[in-house]
C-alpha cells in the first residue's frame, strides 16, 4: 500500500482524512482497494459497484460502504459489535477517537493480506466491543475472547492511559497498540492454535494450556523475572504464553507498518558510529512479503535508533523504548512466518 492521497490533486492524506487540506475534495477509504475516493453524497462508482459515505461521517468515519452491503454503515463500523448508548454523547466522543484506530489496524492488516472474518457472518469471527469504563462507572477489561475484542474508550483519555502506563511500569501503551496485541490473540487462536503451527508455537513460545489465571495471579504478585529482558519483549509478555504471542505480534506491526510508512515516504538513514548498528544507508522498502526477518530487523534496528533520537531532540521519550534480543527476533520471525503462510486476497472484500 503506498501513502493515501487526494483522488482530485494528490496530496497526501492521513487515513483517517474526510477532506483534502489543499483542494477540498470530501474523501474516503475505500476498503477493497486500500485507496481514496471521492466520497459524495450521492455515491460513486468503483468498479462498477456503488459507495457511498458511511452514515457514520459525522463521528469521522472516513470509509465507504458498498450500495449492496445491506447497511448504510461500512465495513470497519459494522466489525463493532457493541457501542455506548446515543445518549452518550461523551463516550461517543471516545468511540470517534477509538474508531479512527480500528480502522488504522484494519488497513494495515488488509495490507499484510491477513484474513478478516467477520463476527456477524460466522461464529468467532473478528468483532469489537468498544465501551466506556466512565460511562457506566464498571470495570471494562480489554480482551479477547473467541474473535471479540473489547476495549475500554476510557484508554483514549490521555490522563487515563498515562496513569496505568506509569502505574503499570509499561514504557508505551497507547489505544493502537491495545488494538494490535488484542488482534495478536484472534490470529493466535484462527493460525495457529487451529493449525499446524501449533507445535512450533509451544517450543518457541511455550505451551498455551498453562493455567492463565495462575499466570495472572503469580504475575501481579511476583512481576517479571529479574533476567526478562533477555528473552522477552516487555515484561508483561511473561505472564503467559498466550500474551508473549500477542506482545511480539502486536510489535511486529509496530514494526513492519513504521517501516513501510518510512518507505513511502522516501526516508533514507544514514547510520556511523551506533552501538550494535552497522554503519552504511538504511532505505526501508515498500513491502516485506519477500523479507526474513533478519532483513526486517536489520533495516529497523538503525530505523528504531534514528527515530528515538528525533524523540529526544523534541524533548520526549523515545519513539521505540523497547529492545529486540535474539529470543525475541526468533518470536518475530515466528510471527513473521505464519502471516507470509496466513495471506489472502482482497481481505476487505
Amino acid at each position: 500500500m503506498d501513502v493515501f492521497r487526494c483522488p482530485r490533486c494528490a496530496t497526501i492524506a492521513f487515513i483517517e482524512t474526510t477532506a483534502c487540506g489543499a483542494c477540498g475534495m470530501e474523501m474516503g477509504v475505500h476498503p477493497p482497494s486500500l485507496t481514496m475516493r471521492a466520497a459524495p453524497e450521492q455515491g460513486t462508482d468503483v468498479a462498477g459497484t456503488w459507495w457511498f459515505p458511511c452514515t457514520n461521517r459525522d463521528w469521522g468515519c472516513n470509509w465507504l460502504a458498498a450500495a449492496d452491503s445491506g447497511s448504510g454503515r461500512c465495513l470497519a463500523c459494522r466489525l463493532i459489535r457493541t457501542r455506548p448508548d446515543n445518549d452518550d454523547t461523551l463516550a461517543l466522543e471516545k468511540l470517534a477517537s477509538a474508531s479512527a484506530d480500528e480502522r488504522r489496524l484494519l488497513v494495515h492488516l488488509a495490507d499484510l493480506g491477513l484474513p478478516v472474518t467477520r463476527w456477524f457472518e460466522e461464529d468467532g469471527g473478528l468483532g469489537f466491543d468498544l465501551l466506556s469504563s466512565r460511562s457506566s462507572g464498571a470495570r471494562v477489561g480489554i480482551g479477547h475472547a473467541n474473535g471479540i475484542i473489547t476495549i475500554d474508550l476510557a484508554e483514549s483519555l490521555d490522563e487515563h492511559r498515562e496513569a496505568l502506563r506509569i502505574s503499570l511500569d509499561e514504557p508505551y501503551r497507547t489505544m493502537l497498540g491495545h488494538f494490535r496485541h488484542e488482534v495478536g490473540h484472534y490470529y493466535e487462536l484462527i493460525l495457529v492454535e487451529r493449525t499446524d503451527w501449533i507445535d512450533e508455537c509451544r517450543t518457541i513460545f511455550g505451551d498455551e494450556r498453562a493455567s492463565y489465571r495462575d499466570a495472572i495471579a503469580r504475575h501481579y504478585r511476583e512481576g517479571a523475572p529479574r533476567d526478562w529482558a533477555e528473552s522477552y519483549i516487555s515484561q508483561y509478555a511473561t505472564m503467559h504464553p498466550w500474551e508473549d504471542f500477542a506482545e511480539c505480534f502486536a510489535h511486529y506491526l509496530h514494526i513492519t507498518r513504521t517501516l513501510v510508512t518510512a518507505a513511502a515516504g522516501n526516508l533514507s538513514v544514514r547510520m556511523e558510529g551506533v552501538a550494535a548498528v552497522p554503519d552504511g544507508v538504511i532505505t526501508p522498502r515498500t513491502g516485506y512479503a519477500d523479507a526474513t526477518m533478519d532483513e526486517i530487523l536489520r533495516d529497523w534496528l538503525p530505523l528504531a535508533t534514528f527515530f528515538n533520537r528525533v524523540n529526544r531532540a523534541m524533548g520526549k521519550h523515545d519513539l521505540y523504548p523497547f529492545s529486540i534480543p535474539e529470543p525475541v527476533a526468533r518470536k518475530l520471525d515466528f510471527v513473521h512466518r505464519v502471516v507470509m503462510a496466513s495471506r489472502v486476497e482482497r481481505p476487505l472484500g
